[in-house]
Formats: C-alpha cells, sequence, structure tokens
C-alpha cells in the first residue's frame, strides 16, 4: 500500500524529475582547468603526452583545430605604456609585488583572462593580467603599473627575471623534449583536453 494517499500533481513530479536528472548529470559534465607544464614525451595524432614537472606522464586530448604558439624572450624595453601583459609575482613582506616572469600579450589577445588572482607557478604566487599605466626606475628593478577591471597593481620587475611573448608556432615544434605550458580542461573521468599548445622557441622554457 502507498504510503501517499493520492500521487504527486504532474507538475512537481515532472519539476522533480528534472532536478534529479540535472543533479546526476552535473559532475558527469563538470570540468576544471588543470595548467600543465613540462616536456613532450610524445604527440600520437592529437594524443600529447606530457612529462609534468611533477614528475607523473599525462595525456592531453587536443582539438583537432588545435593551435601552437611559441613563447620567446624578449626584453623589458619591449614593455611600453598601454602595453597589455600578465605577471606572475609573489606578495612581499611590505605587501609590495616582485615579479617572477612577465608575459607581453598579443594585440589580438588583449584583455584575456583580465584581473589580479592566484596562481600555480609557485605556492602562495600570484597572476595580474593587466594594461600598462607606466613603468618607471624603482630601487629594486622596473616598476609596472597596471590597470585592469576593478583594480590596480604596482610590480617590481627585477633584472633578470624572464620577460616572454607569443609568436605563431608550428605543430612540428611539439618534438620530444620540447618545453611546454598547456591550460587544459580536467573532465570528471580523470582525462585532460586542450585547443592551445604553448612551447618555448627553441628549448626555451615557458616561465609562466
Amino acid at each position: 500500500m502507498s504510503l501517499f494517499k493520492s500521487p504527486l500533481p504532474k507538475s512537481l513530479a515532472a519539476l522533480l524529475g528534472a532536478v534529479l536528472i540535472a543533479l546526476i548529470a552535473a559532475p558527469a559534465s563538470a570540468q576544471t582547468a588543470v595548467r600543465i607544464r613540462g616536456a613532450v614525451s610524445s604527440l600520437d595524432g592529437n594524443m600529447l603526452t606530457v612529462k609534468t614537472r611533477e614528475g607523473p606522464d599525462v595525456k592531453i586530448k587536443l582539438a583537432d583545430n588545435y593551435a601552437v604558439a611559441a613563447v620567446v624572450p624578449i626584453t623589458m624595453a619591449d614593455i611600453k605604456q598601454g602595453s597589455y601583459i600578465g605577471s606572475a609575482a609573489m606578495k612581499q613582506a611590505d605587501g609590495s609585488l616582485k615579479a617572477v616572469e612577465v608575459l607581453v600579450f598579443p594585440d589580438t589577445m588583449r584583455g584575456a583572462n583580465e584581473g589580479h588572482y592566484p596562481w600555480d607557478l609557485m605556492p602562495e604566487s600570484t597572476m595580474t593580467n593587466a594594461t600598462v599605466e607606466a613603468v618607471v626606475d624603482g630601487t629594486a628593478g622596473r616598476e609596472m603599473a597596471l590597470t585592469y577591471k576593478g583594480g590596480k597593481q604596482k610590480i617590481v620587475v627585477p633584472a633578470g627575471v624572464p620577460i616572454v611573448t607569443f609568436e605563431a608556432g608550428t605543430k612540428d615544434m611539439l618534438k620530444p623534449g620540447a618545453l611546454v605550458f598547456v591550460g587544459t580542461q580536467q573532465a570528471a573521468d580523470g582525462t585532460f583536453s586542450a585547443g592551445r599548445v604553448n612551447v618555448g622557441k627553441n628549448g626555451f622554457k615557458p616561465p609562466m
């Protein structure tokens, strides 16, 4: 015998069914952004295997139309007022930020991932993607005054900090041993996928 005196209204039953389906489907479709750094072990078709900096090999399924960007070194002189940059940095005891690396984006990537947020290059590092308001000499190195939607930051760039930009790359750059930085999406089943690979040109190590 049913514990309910009357069945649920059809509209409520349909709503509950839809919610249940959504709850079941959500974890299966959820993806997590994971940044992978390391050296190419192999490229088999669209399956890229990378020996990660942490040690294990990971396989990354590349999109059919995946892009390759070459990471090349430039100098502080290439950073101008109005440049759009990304800088990984560490907070100092006085609250200031000291750059670990600086990426000058091509104009076609202006506005990419704009903001100031945690980064995983090293423990407690941050990333600031912003427009350069000014570059001046400071006591500890060149200082960049940066603006982004909702905020400002000042980052000191000591001498010797790697400064890079992107150039168009080719798929034949993804040879064993090539050093790469790949922003991937990890599915609920643990697999990785990506639509772009950033590879150091001529053995250069992407510092991001």
